[in-house]
């Protein structure tokens, strides 16, 4: 077994390796840029050495300095994580010519795997089943448009050398492939530098159920399946394992599968094979198909590790040591179900958009396993991918994993940004999500109800009305002056409210026009019965945990701006980014809805668009510019 390793990535995952290398008795070397000198992961490992810089380019991406780093730490190995150099056969080739052991599978089965139409190739010849579609080198957009027209619409335009749901499209229709095909590969040659494409035939009813397989170089093994197809954007949101419905046989059927593509390639390490599966009549044998494979640990893992009992990280270790299969394939169990849900500093109301802040307060529940990288006092920066953790939970059975999935996540508490801890109670809410009907297009079908903010009781605004005023924690007159009435007003957000001292530990809030009676005692009571919400102000913020996360701006009434709601005539950037497209002039007619700006910001682009119709009258930013949340970028005036 190896003495030290060092972790070239950040975040939970490079905190997850460093808690099962810390059980193995095995040292560990964090890396880090300049931002994340303080991060969680440094803390988590025995040594840290400095990237630089901010961005990934000048820091995790810096293979030359990893290796560097590794070998003026001592270090004998390198675990890659997830993302960044993970998948990335020259910096393979590059540890193993430093002399140093790289934690996961060879360069030549990366390279196998790592382009999606020479992938689905081999795979045909390794007997798995793939999805009908168009590999071929011949880009022209005509060749394009023809193979797309002989395999039968909807079809899906996706990056050869993609992931993560970029440089990917859905269309409809012959009438949008055109404008499908420029966006994928504009997107593609951002994130990956290659525009090519390949177009496949898209599913009625997909779900994404995934193999989770494990080798040595000569032989492999499954761990079952995970159901990934609650998806937005492409994007995974919440993952379990097993997947509901699956038959016995058609888990031997995609096991075997999935094993074949791993032995076909001499897979080395822990690994992912993606199928996408047609749900339209239930689970068959004969209606899954190859995806891509994923040459490294997923960001789900732990799922399977829930319901087998192996820890993967451990295993990696093991293998990429010398050591053979862990175990064999009749000897891994699959007992129970699991559930993970990625929370994300997001604003969900605003299109999923991707936030930043310091999180001022950050608590877990017990009975859950939560993989993160920050803490309370962190920030969530625009460099990186703005998770915040991941909550696993498992039990006996689906509805009982459910159930703990459902308390988990309302027993989570953060502020001091916004996230979409909201969404993901809706979607753990969802009566399909809790009967098995689930695919790919469940929360895009139900989205409005999904993202839909409840309004806040009474009984909510009242006791964030006593937070506000410190009255939760301090004496029963805080907050309030001599020789004037015992009454405040407080402003939180759109609401105000009126809170008013009845007497030691008694207050009645006005609301409108509702009155609430709030009593303390060892906790506190609201109209008489005992509530168990927390309320946590920090930094100008008053959040309200009940059923759901609530949390109010303190306003003060006589700095509120008469002009607030917003200006139509100016397009400014919701959120740090990079400017990756200016599509209009000066002077330039457009429309409502035409899209003005493509911001590049946390690994996505986002296209802003016109609030109204009018003229261009000033461009205030140039490609490649990088932007601060606010900035003004394109300023409108009336035709």
């Amino acid at each position: 077994m190896f003495r030290r390793i060092l972790i070239a990535n950040r975040g939970e995952i490079a905190c997850r390796v460093a808690r099962t290398c810390r059980d193995m008795g095995v040292e560990t070397v964090a890396v880090h840029s300049d931002v994340d000198a303080g991060a969680a992961h440094v803390a988590a490992c025995d040594l840290a050495v400095s990237l630089g810089g901010a961005t990934p380019a000048e820091s995790y991406l810096r293979g030359d300095a990893i290796i560097e780093a590794a070998l003026a730490t001592g270090a004998e190995a390198i675990h890659p994580g997830y993302g960044f150099l993970s998948e990335n056969p020259d910096f393979v080739d590059a540890v193993e010519k430093a002399g140093l052991v790289f934690i996961g599978p060879s360069a030549d089965a990366i390279r196998a795997m790592g382009l999606k139409d020479a992938a689905k190739e081999l795979m045909e010849k390794a007997g798995v089943p793939v999805v009908p579609g168009y590999h071929g080198a011949d880009q022209d957009d005509a060749v394009l448009a023809n193979a797309a027209d002989e395999i039968g619409y909807p079809v899906l335009i996706k990056a050869v050398a993609g992931g993560g749901g970029k440089g990917m499209r859905l269309v409809d229709d012959a009438s949008g492939f055109a404008a499908g095909l420029a966006s994928a590969r504009s997107e593609a040659k951002g994130a990956f530098g290659n525009d090519a494409v390949l177009v496949e035939k898209f599913v009625s009813k997909p779900r994404h159920i995934e193999v989770q397989v494990f080798g040595d170089g000569s032989d492999a093994v499954h761990l079952y399946e995970r159901d990934c197809s609650l998806q937005r954007r492409h994007q995974k949101v919440i993952e379990e394992a097993p997947a509901p419905g699956m038959t016995p046989e058609m888990r031997a059927a995609m096991g075997a599968a999935a094993v074949e593509a791993a032995k076909a390639i001499g897979y080395k390490g822990a690994g992912t094979v993606e199928f996408i599966v047609d749900g339209s009549d239930g689970l068959r044998v004969d209606g899954f198909w190859f995806m891509e494979m994923n040459t490294r640990l997923q960001v789900e893992h732990p799922v399977t590790e829930a319901v087998t009992g192996v820890d993967l990280v451990a295993w990696q270790l093991r293998v990429a040591a010398g050591e053979g299969l862990p175990s064999a394939q009749d000897d891994i169990p699959l007992h129970g179900h699991a559930y993970e849900a990625r929370l994300y500093a997001e604003d969900v109301p605003a299109g999923f958009l991707p936030a930043t802040g310091t999180l001022s307060h950050l608590v877990f529940p017990q009975g859950v396993r939560a993989d993160s990288g920050v803490r309370a006092g962190d920030t969530i920066s625009p460099f990186y991918d703005p998770m915040i953790a991941k909550v696993i939970v498992a039990g006996e059975t689906r509805d009982v994993a459910l159930a703990k999935l459902r308390a988990g996540l309302r027993g989570t508490q953060v502020s001091g940004t916004v996230t979409n801890l909201a969404f993901l109670q809706a979607l753990a809410d969802h009566e399909g999500f809790a009967a098995g009907d689930v695919d790919t297009g469940l929360i895009g079908r139900d989205l409005d109800a999904l993202v839909a903010v409840p309004d806040p009781s009474a009984e909510v605004m009242a006791l964030a009305a006593i937070g506000a005023l410190g009255l939760d924690h301090g004496s029963d007159f805080e907050g309030f002056a001599l020789w004037t009435p015992l009454v405040r007003e407080v402003v939180l957000g759109e609401h105000t409210a009126r809170v008013s001292v009845q007497g030691a530990g008694q207050f009645e809030v006005s609301v409108g026009a509702t009155v609430v009676s709030v009593e303390r005692d060892d906790g506190w009571r609201v109209d008489g019965a005992k509530s168990v919400a927390d309320v946590i102000l920090t930094d100008g913020v008053v959040s309200v945990f009940a059923q759901t996360a609530y949390h109010f701006d303190l306003i003060d009434p006589l700095a509120r701006d008469a002009s607030a709601g917003g200006d139509a005539s100016l397009i400014e950037a919701p959120m740090p980014g990079l400017v990756r497209a200016v599509s209009v002039t000066a002077g330039a007619e457009v429309a409502k809805g035409d899209a003005l700006v493509v911001l590049e910001a946390m690994k996505m682009e986002h296209a802003l668009v016109a609030a109204r119709d009018g003229v261009v009258a000033e461009v205030l930013v140039t490609e490649g510019a990088q932007v601060e949340a606010g900035a003004a970028l394109i300023r409108l005036e009336d035709a």
